[in-house]
């Protein structure tokens, strides 16, 4: 099946660009705050791979579920986090997600389907093949995408998880966002294949290779995968083709490639491109995507304004929130 953009709304086309938008703001801001000294701890950019959480996520309702990286900004913000409680997690103010005690690595919203982002490296794929299972003994049509980059897949959560989605046909759909580097280890050093899909064949299910940095074949490959998990087809490995444009986080002195190399490929980067697509085709003008930029812009600030007028927890709550007690332990 191919997906010609015509049959793609003007609502959706535009709702992926200020999607892609939003993310580059957002963590082009946390970028130059976390260089001010404003925020603690680590943070990882998800600068240049906007378009694979955008392009898959257009094809998800609210009720289907996503597991997230340790780079996972982007993920959250597609499925519709809040980024006033984003910025407030990541500052470690009592007003984030995770009352400031989680940081940037362990966003969670269960509201909208976020299973939570993941300091771990292939730590949402057995949380993913966890919440298919469920879906699968509640009997409803609900979908899981678990994010990972390339790295993962040489894991053996990866391994395992496929394999079990597998057996039980799960409705999972498993996206790696290659973008070269594990840490700092290049991928042309540590995978053996070319194509990290071709791994799914291994379990007997379809594994495909695109273009991550064109949000519209995201779209597509995700809207194929999505609506075959639903609808009782079991699982799908997308492999999209992207580049870390950033270092491994945020100060990185990035001394294990060279400048050249990233200023190529930033010449490939995302959103320039749709934003070609989309003055080509008159779905937006340049105005247009200005006033987007603008007031995407007005929403970032307003959420770092919340967070800094926020509190930090208090040193004697530093023990709550751990345990859920639904069952009456005495802890």
């Amino acid at each position: 099946m191919r997906i010609r953009w015509e049959e793609i709304s003007k609502e959706k086309l535009v709702w992926m660009y200020e999607t892609m938008v939003k993310i580059r703001e957002f963590e082009t801001v946390v970028e130059q705050n976390f260089l001010r000294a404003e925020i603690p701890g680590f943070v990882h950019s998800y600068v240049g791979e906007e378009a694979i959480a955008t392009g898959v996520v257009a094809n998800l309702r609210k009720d289907d579920y996503i597991t997230s990286t340790h780079r996972g900004h982007g993920h959250l913000i597609a499925k519709g986090a809040d980024l006033k409680k984003m910025m407030a997690e990541i500052y470690g103010k009592r007003t984030g997600y995770c009352k400031g005690k989680g940081g940037s690595m362990h966003i969670a919203d269960i509201s909208i389907g976020v299973l939570g982002a993941n300091g771990e490296v292939a730590g949402g794929i057995p949380i993913a093949v966890g919440a298919g299972l469920a879906i699968k003994f509640k009997g409803t049509d609900q979908v899981v995408v678990s994010f990972f980059g390339d790295g993962a897949t040489n894991r053996g959560a990866f391994h395992e998880g496929l394999n079990f989605a597998a057996v039980y046909n799960l409705p999972v759909v498993f996206v790696v966002e290659f973008n070269e580097y594990a840490s700092t280890a290049p991928a042309r050093e540590m995978i053996p294949v070319k194509n990290v899909a071709v791994r799914a064949a291994s379990y007997g299910f379809p594994g495909v290779t695109i273009d991550g940095n064109n949000v519209l074949e995201v779209y597509e490959a995700a809207k194929i995968a999505i609506e075959r998990a639903r609808h009782g087809g079991g699982p799908f490995l997308i492999e999209a083709k992207t580049y870390r444009l950033k270092g491994h986080f945020i100060g990185d002195p990035e001394l294990y490639r060279d400048r050249e190399e990233v200023q190529r490929f930033w010449k490939k980067e995302p959103i320039g491109r749709y934003e070609k697509f989309l003055l080509k085709n008159e779905i937006l003008t340049s105005e247009e995507m200005e006033e987007i930029k603008r007031k995407v812009r007005e929403m970032v600030m307003g959420a770092v304004e919340f967070a800094r007028n926020s509190e930090f927890p208090k040193p004697e709550e530093a023990l709550e929130d751990l345990f859920v007690d639904d069952r009456g332990y005495d802890y």
